[in-house]
């Protein structure tokens, strides 16, 4: 008969191999904590985040980022980040005055413009360049970063579920048009409004290159000055709305790097989409062609406005809405993306050379820097977006065939991005 200390010893030496067993297979066992979790079965029903962390603002296909970008993906985070310079500044304005009057506030320019111009009026400010607008660009891309993952969490995440939507996939595609539709109909109507101010509206395209503010015209007038190019010097709704969208723009680059959507077929194009918006916006902004900018910024973001719509819509599936808004669209983005876009492209190879002659050269004291090959510059950046908008305009027309052939609106992007999801609401093991 065994002692009976002897099946005790077994167990424990059972154990060990299989912590040794452990060990030797740690990829499968212990994955890393920054992948998702992998089912031990075949048959088990694959899982798309780690059961370790209970974050509910990272899925399993995103990666976790560095602590000190813990605000792109946490809007409790972001929050923290843009409460505090508002706080500082109301306290300095409430008590410096007290201690040292006339002293400036340091934490205006964190949100607030910078590079007020002085001989300008409280009727009609002007605002030039400011090495404290990166610091604006900062804060406003931790902005668009709560935004984005607020409306996820508190919006459009309950109301794709609200609409019948269980797979994860479905709802953070539905969390990102949702955000698509608000910001594009926001900015572009903002950027109408700012148009109406401006002498190029409605795509008066001599007026990129000659023509100030109609606003600022009499009293540039009065200083003598040239109402042509270099317009250096915004009235301040289009400097806000200029850095807001570089912003946007910035915050959307990080989205992409820290791979927080779920990438298309299209990924390639997209990225390089990101590149040279980036490079246009901040370009234009600094050798002070705001104004065809503006121009282009408005062909981009109202079809982007009506696309995200139309997807919304095909998500739902509301058949009949989601035709009648992707012929719309259709419509929108031919009439934005490709005719008022080549007019803006007409207007750099033929109207550049309207700006007078003293413009024509390279001077940071004066801000004049459209030289010989500049437009040739401006024209190829401007045509790389067009080419990109021509194939998204190839692929449109592809699904409008195939809903033709079929009766089936789909984005052919995407039509695989749901396949062996999970339902977000099923309980995991």
């Amino acid at each position: 008969m065994a002692p009976r200390n002897s099946h005790p010893r077994k167990r424990s030496a059972a154990s060990q191999l299989a912590a040794v067993q452990v060990e030797k297979d740690a990829n499968q066992y212990l994955p890393d904590l920054f992948l998702p979790q992998t089912p031990l079965a075949s048959s088990t029903t694959s899982r798309t985040g780690s059961p370790a962390s209970s974050s509910r603002f990272l899925s399993g296909s995103r990666r976790v980022p560095p602590w000190w970008l813990q605000w792109a993906t946490n809007p409790y985070v972001a929050l923290k980040l843009l409460i505090t310079p508002v706080i500082l500044y109301f306290n300095w304005k409430l008590v410096i005055p007290y201690v040292a009057p006339g002293l400036s506030n340091p934490f205006a320019p964190i949100f607030l413009l910078s590079g007020y111009i002085p001989d300008s009026t409280s009727e009609l400010p002007r605002y030039g360049k400011s090495y404290y607008d990166l610091v604006f660009l900062a804060y406003y891309t931790v902005f668009f970063s709560f935004v984005r993952e607020y409306l996820a969490i508190k919006v459009s995440q309950p109301l794709a579920r609200y609409f019948g939507l269980r797979k994860e996939g479905k709802i953070d595609r539905f969390a990102e048009q949702f955000y698509a539709v608000v910001y594009f109909a926001f900015f572009g109507t903002w950027g109408y409004r700012v148009m109406g101010q401006l002498p190029s509206f409605w795509y008066q395209t001599n007026h990129f290159w000659i023509g100030k503010f109609p606003s600022l015209l009499p009293s540039f007038l009065a200083d003598g000055a040239q109402p042509d190019y270099p317009h250096w010097d915004m009235p301040g709704e289009l400097k806000r709305y200029y850095l807001m969208q570089f912003s946007y723009w910035c915050q959307q680059f990080i989205v992409l790097v820290l791979g927080l959507e779920k990438p298309r077929k299209d990924y390639k194009v997209l990225v390089a989409h990101h590149f040279v918006t980036l490079w246009l916006v901040g370009w234009s902004y600094l050798l002070n062609l705001t104004i065809i900018g503006n121009a282009v910024y408005m062909s981009m973001d109202i079809p982007d406005a009506f696309f995200a719509a139309s997807k919304l819509l095909n998500y739902i599936q509301w058949e009949r809405a989601k035709v009648v808004a992707f012929g719309i669209f259709i419509g929108i983005w031919t009439y934005f993306r490709h005719y008022l876009n080549l007019n803006i492209l007409w207007s750099v190879w033929y109207e550049s050379d309207l700006v007078p002659e003293a413009s024509k050269q390279w001077s940071w004291s004066a801000g004049t820097y459209l030289v010989p090959w500049l437009p040739a510059v401006t024209f190829v950046s401007i045509s790389a977006l067009q080419v990109m908008n021509l194939y998204w305009y190839y692929l449109i027309w592809k699904i409008l065939i195939k809903a033709v052939i079929t009766r089936e609106v789909d984005d052919d992007r995407s039509d695989d991005e749901d396949e062996d999801e999970p339902q977000a609401n099923v309980k995991q093991d």
